[in-house]
């Protein structure tokens, strides 16, 4: 116990973060220490383990992009294997200066843009769950750095080259602008829908939760950067919009293991005739339980945002793994209600169990024993793991709970 001035009053010990009166301190360097020797395991473990992907997406984005701006036709690059550029003509705009760039810079600049975007999403998520447990918040940082590293869905982002984290940033940009009333909430989402369609889901929460400005201003940023891209590539904008759009062949096989989204798992179920009605009725549930719990969590944009990227990933047609990177923010709300630890109450304690074993397989790379197909029900669970997991945080994230896991003391929700 501690006078207001911090000094120890008589007769008490002073109790510091790295030890306690009942025994001796733990030394400072200790737990430095203990990251730093987490973090080079991990490190060295991704770089020697199998399941590299060969920076194959990034190659996708430098291939096309350059062919477009040598003159040709942006959509009809493609790789040996058939793959060719997916996204939006706005998205290759946005690429342009990557593509010019030789291969191995535009990896570099790709890797350096992903760690950036990390570091702002951990540090936006984490540092209030670290504040509010008193946790020391660099090494609360690093170790969730070391954590998050470790899931089968960042590795894939980052070893394929993609742009799931810079996407994901861009959306959550908002979710700090909207925690304080910005006039510019909605431009984060906005851009990100235009440079793929998937982000657009959370104009929908925007909708559903009332926040009208910000979901009018993510309409407009994304139509004007659609309309941009039209003017500077009326053909690529035509292209996209009446062909490619449309045309889910090109992105790989619906029923591929990769594809955890609803269609995915009623593909694997009969590849040859996907049932299309089952996959609506499906794609129908999970949105009347989206809306269900962002409305009764409304007000907090934490648990409505993880929420709107697990509906996101669901929904989509195509979810690889890779996209998955989404389901994150469900797992750091998981840590957020579970305080303080060791948790006390008996539902804080199922939750941080689930929260350990969803972590766990999405660290696991277990869809990928099933690549090649397997029947039974070890295979129906096994090849569809990641999206179960998915459909567990959708129905069971905890949507109400006070401030275990709202926004930081202090902030404020936009409401119109």
């Amino acid at each position: 116990m501690t006078t207001t001035t911090g000094r120890p009053r008589v007769g008490t010990t002073a109790v510091s973060g790295t030890g306690t009166a009942a025994g001796p301190a733990t030394p400072s360097w200790r737990p430095t220490l203990l990251i730093i020797g987490l973090a080079t395991v991990i490190g060295v473990a991704i770089a020697v383990l199998p399941g590299h992907r060969g920076w194959f997406d990034i190659g996708v984005y430098h291939g096309a992009v350059r062919h477009w701006a040598g003159g040709g036709q942006l959509y009809e690059w493609v790789t040996w294997n058939q793959y060719g550029f997916t996204y939006p003509p706005f998205a290759a705009l946005v690429m342009l200066p990557v593509a010019a760039l030789p291969w191995h810079p535009a990896i570099a600049v790709n890797l350096a843009l992903t760690v950036v975007a990390a570091g702002f999403l951990l540090h936006l998520l984490v540092d209030p769950v670290a504040r509010r447990a008193g946790w020391p918040r660099w090494r609360t940082f690093a170790l969730a750095a070391c954590l998050f590293a470790v899931l089968n869905p960042v590795r894939d982002t980052v070893s394929f080259g993609q742009v799931n984290l810079l996407l994901m940033a861009l959306v959550y940009v908002d979710l700090w602008l909207l925690e304080r009333r910005h006039r510019l909430a909605g431009v984060g989402i906005g851009l990100a829908a235009a440079i793929k369609l998937t982000p657009a889901v959370f104009v929908a929460y925007l909708l559903v939760t009332r926040r009208w400005r910000a979901a009018a201003t993510a309409t407009a940023t994304a139509a004007m950067a659609t309309l941009v891209a039209a003017a500077v590539a009326p053909n690529a904008t035509r292209t996209f919009f009446t062909e490619a759009l449309w045309d889910t062949g090109r992105v790989g096989k619906l029923e591929y293991v990769s594809n955890q989204s609803l269609l995915g798992l009623v593909a694997r179920l009969d590849p040859a005739h996907p049932d299309r009605l089952l996959w609506l009725c499906l794609v129908a549930a999970a949105l009347a339980v989206w809306w269900c719990r962002v409305r009764r969590a409304a007000g907090d944009e934490r648990v409505g945002f993880a929420l709107t990227g697990v509906l996101g990933v669901l929904v989509s047609p195509v979810s690889w793994v890779h996209h998955l990177v989404w389901l994150v923010p469900g797992l750091i709300v998981l840590v957020g209600v579970t305080l303080p630890w060791p948790p006390a109450r008996p539902v804080a304690r199922r939750r941080l169990r689930a929260g350990v074993v969803g972590y766990a397989v999405l660290c696991s790379g277990v869809v990928w024993i099933f690549a090649n197909g397997s029947g039974g029900p070890h295979g129906f669970f096994g090849g569809n793991a990641y999206l179960l997991v998915a459909a567990g945080m959708l129905v069971l994230l905890p949507v109400s709970g006070g401030a275990d896991h709202r926004a930081p003391e202090g902030m404020s929700v936009q409401s119109g």
